[in-house]
This record gives structure tokens, C-alpha cells and sequence, in this order.
């Protein structure tokens, strides 16, 4: 089985833990059944292979989130970056050409993409192996999977299948209805549609070389940036006449809001969070170092991170993201493929920034202009190098590097280290790298 999840979005309806680059997949609300944190692209990739051992899982992503991908899955699943975002339809096409043309993909042979966040229980994966079958034996089109709704809502868009059979032709869809209407569709046989796609590799690209005048993989990668950005629904489904439906009838949550994320969490809290003065029906996430308390809340979601803090009631939480984007700026959390950092501090002319590396890594070997830094070891050791001279550090090890020099550090044990820059200018883009032979 070939899996696409797309996984490009920012997710910023769950700030201040998410953001551009720390997406909601990767923060670990969840736990796996040896109860380890785990997140959700952690989560959805342990079901996938549970439900089929011999899948294919490819992860369409932007190119900001590559790091963390690594982080959270290693070598198990190969990644198709996009150079920048243009909706789900040029990133399917941008995987399916991927795997056809760099990975020998046959042209015949079915590919389902989903999105990377639904929490389901294995069952819903299991269904994929079905949707495979169901597509293998279409020459054309699309079979999608439905969800048998467990109550009416405007939040997702409709399937409307020809029958109640288990798979169906869909004769039409309605996006987003009011929940009087959803009221009436469900009436009818209407499934809620999960963004699940399966259809073979080569009919993909058929329609890409219509819609996108596609011309292979390289071309697409090169030229992505002046690529009309379209979605698959308005690209394929609304122009497709050959369209058949399965109906899933399990458990299925688009977690996309602190309401509903809240409602699939192990425990009321995470994080040091106290709860004083009887909270009901209250969630807390604290990812700082400090104590959060509640005291008497109901029905309220409180979240605190590096880029903010929340505390909002759950339904209203769901419609954040409009004031977010007001208030976005600087990222104070990201994960890289070495390890994190954090910002802990911010002033005019300084920033102070927690740094953990993971056992065995290290950053590139680089230089700033503009800015001198300082850099305590807190825990851990390792090799720093700076100037091509080779320092072991240790816990309370400090290294000054003067703007010009070029430096990095070597992870012996899992370090961590706090840096301080200072300068007039500061900015992310002032960085020089350099090859090293690590």
C-alpha cells in the first residue's frame, strides 16, 4: 500500500504551541500503547504500518518542516518538500511524480493520499487496504472515504453518495452546509468526507499535465513557485464523473482545535499544570518551565508556550486563528535535525536561547557578521570547534565566539547549552556556512 500524507499546513487554530514551523503533528499530546509520548504523524505512520506492514509511506511537506520530520520518524518514510506552498493539488502531484519517476513506482499502481492529523482508531487504516482494492479496479477516477457522521455540523464538507451501500457512486458534495441542511443530508446516506483520496499514480499525473501542464517531476520542483495553486477538490473531484465512495463507520476526530483536541487527550493537563477550586471540563497544556495553576475554571482551554499564551473558552478556541495571524511574529520554538531551541529571552540588542543537541549531532559549521555569542554548557558533553580548533566541553564550560568566527558543536551525550547573542542586528539571515569533515 502507498500512503501520501500531506502534512504542510501550520495548524495555528492550536497556538501557541504550534506555529510555522512546529506544526500540531509534531507536538506529542498523545501516547503510544507503551505509554511513550507521541505525536501525531508518530501516531498516524505506528497505525498505518500496523494495519498494513508492507506500506509505502511518503510525507508531502513544506520544506520548514523537514527537521522535524526526521525528529519524530528518522529513515522510516521517504519525504517530498515542497519549495513553497501552493494547496493540496500540486502537492500530490509533486509525491505521485516523486515516487513514479525517483522511486519506480509502476504508473498502475494506487496510491491513497490523507492528511497526516485524524485521530481514528486502527480500524480507519485498516479500511485503507479496501480503498486500495476498490481503486485498483477502477481504470479511471477516484474512490474516496466517507465518514458515517455521529451528528450534524457546518464544520466539514459532505459527501453525498447515489445509495447507503458501503461503497457507492457519489452523485454530488456540498462543502460546509448549515447544520440544518447537514441534518437533512445525513438523512440521505451523507458521509462526512476526511480529505482521503486513493486512485492510481498514472491518473494523477494524466490530470496534472491537463491542469498544470505537467512535465515531469524535476520541471514541477524547479518552476513550483509560478504554479497555480489549486486545490484536489476543485482539480479533480469537481471535474471527475467517476467517483465512488467507501463509508467508514468508526471512530474519526479532525483534530485541528483545541476542542477538539482536548476531547482525544490522555489527561486534563500537561506539562506542571495544578488544578485548584474544582475545574470542570478544563484542559491545560504548559510547555514552559514555570508552574501554571487554575483555579475554578470551567469549560476553558489554557495553553502556554514560547510564542504565547492562551485561555479562551473551548468553543470559542476553535475560531483563533484570525486574531493569531494578527499577532504572529518571531518563532521562539522550532525543531531541527540536531535537536531544539528555545528563546527564553528577548531584548534590544540580545537574545538568550536554550539549545539542546541530541546525542551524536551537531549544527553547521558556520560564522554570524553582526553578532557575537556566548555559549554555557548546562548538561551534557561534547566537542566544540571553533576556528577549526577542537574544545571538549562539559557541563559549566563557557566559549565566547566573536562575530567572524566560525564555530559549531559536537554532541558526545545529549547537551544542552544556553546562548546568548548580542549585536546591533540580529536576524536569522546572517549566517555563513561552511563545509567541515565532521
Amino acid at each position: 500500500m502507498n500512503v501520501i500524507l500531506l502534512s504542510g499546513g501550520s495548524g495555528r487554530r492550536l497556538w501557541p504551541l504550534s506555529n510555522e514551523v512546529r506544526s500540531k503533528q509534531f507536538i506529542k499530546f498523545f501516547k503510544d500503547p507503551d505509554g511513550n509520548p507521541e505525536s501525531m504523524v508518530q501516531r498516524v505512520y505506528r497505525q498505518i504500518v500496523s494495519a498494513s506492514p508492507d506500506s509505502t509511506v511518503t510525507v508531502a511537506s513544506s520544506r520548514q518542516q523537514l527537521s522535524s520530520l526526521k525528529n519524530h520518524l528518522g529513515d522510516m518514510v521517504s519525504i517530498s518538500p515542497e519549495p513553497c506552498r501552493r494547496d493540496t493539488f500540486p502537492a500530490i502531484v509533486l509525491a505521485v511524480s516523486y515516487l513514479v519517476e525517483k522511486k519506480g513506482l509502476p504508473a498502475d499502481e494506487v496510491v491513497i493520499v490523507s492528511p497526516v492529523d485524524p485521530y481514528v482508531d486502527d480500524s480507519y487504516f485498516k479500511s485503507f487496504v479496501d480503498l486500495e482494492k476498490i481503486a485498483s479496479e477502477m481504470e479511471s477516477g477516484v474512490c474516496l472515504l466517507g465518514i458515517s457522521p455521529s451528528f450534524p455540523t457546518a464544520k466539514y464538507g459532505y459527501i453525498i453518495p447515489e445509495d447507503k451501500e458501503s461503497v457507492s457512486e457519489v452523485s454530488s458534495f456540498k462543502e460546509k452546509p448549515s447544520e440544518e441542511e447537514a441534518e437533512k443530508l445525513i438523512s440521505r446516506g451523507a458521509l462526512w468526507n476526511a480529505g482521503v483520496f486513493a486512485m492510481k499514480a498514472g491518473y494523477v499525473l494524466d490530470v496534472a499535465k491537463k491542469t498544470l501542464g505537467f512535465k515531469g517531476y524535476d520541471d514541477l520542483y524547479e518552476n513550483y513557485d509560478s504554479v497555480q495553486g489549486i486545490s484536489f477538490d476543485y482539480a479533480v473531484l469537481e471535474k471527475e464523473k467517476n467517483i465512488r465512495v467507501l463509508r467508514y463507520n468508526g471512530e474519526w476526530k479532525d483534530v485541528g482545535t483545541w476542542n477538539t483536541l482536548s476531547e482525544t487527550m490522555d489527561s486534563d493537563s500537561m506539562g506542571n499544570v495544578i488544578f485548584g477550586g474544582d475545574c470542570k471540563n478544563t484542559t491545560a497544556v504548559n510547555d514552559l518551565d514555570i508552574p501554571l495553576i487554575c483555579m475554578g475554571l470551567e469549560n476553558i482551554v489554557v495553553a502556554a508556550g514560547p510564542d504565547g499564551i492562551l485561555v479562551s473558552d473551548k468553543h470559542q478556541s476553535s475560531y483563533i486563528k484570525p486574531i493569531v495571524d494578527k499577532v504572529a511574529g518571531e518563532i521562539n520554538y522550532s525543531e531541527k535535525s540536531w535537536g531544539s531551541f528555545k528563546v527564553i529571552d528577548s531584548a534590544s540588542g540580545s537574545i538568550t536561547i536554550k539549545v539542546t543537541f541530541l546525542p551524536g549531532h551537531h549544527m553547521y559549521y558556520h560564522s554570524h557578521e553582526r553578532r557575537d555569542e556566548v555559549w554555557t554548557v548546562i548538561d551534557g558533553e561534547g566537542i566544540a570547534v571553533v576556528d577549526d580548533r577542537k574544545i571538549p566541553v562539559k557541563k559549566g564550560s563557557v566559549i565566547e565566539l566573536p562575530a567572524g568566527c566560525r564555530h559549531t558543536i559536537i554532541a558526545g551525550t545529549r547537551l544542552e547549552l544556553i546562548e546568548v547573542q548580542t549585536g546591533s542586528e540580529i536576524s536569522v539571515s546572517d549566517k555563513i556556512k561552511y563545509d567541515y569533515e565532521f
